[in-house]
């Protein structure tokens, strides 16, 4: 009897025995982890599949949709909310000191990314209202959580007097997805996403330059609260600036690249450039300049001018040069390991220069290869982003190195 009593209270339940095997895999700890690997998987293939499409190889997705709207969102709200969630979910859980989302959270969200792009490939053959949901989930979701997390742990925030501007902009992305989807609005829609990745940029920028320069090269380099607040105020205003007359919204322009240049002389480029992994964050950031500028001449000068030259110069000079650096930076240090840019990393930040310089220069010199300029520009995408996920979702997807939980 007592022999039988003994083997039932070692033999664990079937639920018990759930319980205790359910793995919870490092994938799933952190934010950046699952979404810097879906950021690779659609940086390699998203500016292929538009090339693709563009040439008539393959046939455009089934969507009543233009091509340039599937390309245009899919860049937007595909690739670039797959970086800019992952960046969001992981710092707004260090700025205010907490767990943050991890396992079903982040399994929802990324089920809805996925959903979302299948979507948009088959708008055409769904239910109006299954794509409108599907469409807005992800995004809807994960602003709701981000803002949850800032608005919670306000009081113990470490940028609380800073990152309103977080919850003032997040929400608007969702209007400027629709008004993207929209025929009549979307070079509104276009406007604005810019805008809104163009403030996330500058808040990050201001953030992170000024501690990569103390602890890279030991100096400090210009923060004066006055100029800094002033800039977002003006980067805020511009998300806008598609529904404000083009003179006010160009005049605003010049005067916030004007500031942001009177700022980065004092960020001492001379020194950052010794560092290609720091001088390509500085890059971005006169890329966010020369756009400021072209939309003052769009607005003022030449109101014939085109939007593409103005969003290529930001999706390929800003998007394009600071987020592959960050995807290493974050993967590595972030698993415990030394950030250090070898040789490959510096080869994919090389290739991401060149991108730049076949999507926005070559064209302007030499327009009648517009074309092939166009497939060079998307095999660097092709090529950085398919070393970046060869080398750093097995990291992902590994425990953290140095022994830490996340």
């Amino acid at each position: 009897m007592n022999n039988s009593d003994d083997d039932t209270r070692q033999t664990p339940t079937t639920q018990q025995k759930f319980k205790i095997n359910l793995p919870i895999h490092p994938l799933w700890l952190v934010g950046f982890r699952p979404f810097f690997g879906l950021a690779c998987i659609s940086g390699l293939s998203l500016p292929v599949l538009w090339v693709l499409f563009f040439s008539g190889v393959i046939a455009a997705p089934v969507s009543s949709f233009s091509m340039v709207q599937w390309h245009a969102h899919e860049m937007f709200f595909g690739f670039g909310w797959a970086v800019l969630g992952g960046f969001l979910l992981t710092s707004t859980k260090n700025w205010v000191k907490i767990r943050g989302y991890h396992g079903y959270p982040l399994m929802l969200l990324v089920a809805a990314w996925l959903v979302e792009r299948f979507g948009m490939w088959f708008e055409g053959v769904w239910p109006p209202l299954l794509f409108r949901i599907s469409n807005n989930l992800f995004l809807g979701t994960i602003v709701v959580m981000l803002l949850r997390t800032l608005i919670r742990n306000r009081k113990d925030d470490t940028y609380r007097n800073d990152n309103y501007f977080f919850l003032l902009i997040l929400p608007v992305f969702l209007v400027a997805k629709n008004l993207m989807l929209s025929q009549d609005y979307f070079y509104i829609g276009v406007s604005m996403a810019v805008g809104l990745f163009r403030m996330a940029f500058l808040v990050m920028l201001e953030r992170t330059l000024a501690q990569f320069m103390k602890s890279v090269f030991n100096v400090s380099i210009l923060s004066n609260p006055v100029l800094n607040k002033t800039i977002k105020i003006l980067g805020l205003l511009l998300v806008f600036e598609s529904l404000m007359p083009p003179q006010l919204s160009g005049w605003i322009a010049l005067l916030l690249a004007f500031l942001l240049f009177g700022r980065l002389v004092f960020w001492k480029p001379q020194i950052a450039m010794q560092r290609l992994d720091i001088g390509i964050m500085y890059l971005g950031c006169l890329a966010i300049i020369v756009q400021l500028l072209i939309e003052f001449l769009r607005h003022v000068v030449h109101p014939e001018w085109a939007l593409s030259v103005s969003v290529h110069v930001f999706t390929f000079g800003v998007i394009g040069l600071i987020v592959p650096g960050m995807l290493i930076r974050i993967s590595k240090g972030h698993t415990g390991r030394k950030v250090v840019f070898d040789a490959a990393d510096k080869f994919v930040l090389w290739i991401m220069i060149l991108a730049f310089v076949f999507r926005v220069i070559a064209p302007q010199v030499f327009p009648s290869s517009y074309v092939s300029w166009i497939y060079l520009a998307a095999s660097c995408w092709f090529v950085c982003f398919t070393i970046l996920a060869w080398r750093y979702i097995p990291f992902l997807m590994q425990p953290r190195v140095d022994g830490k939980e996340h």
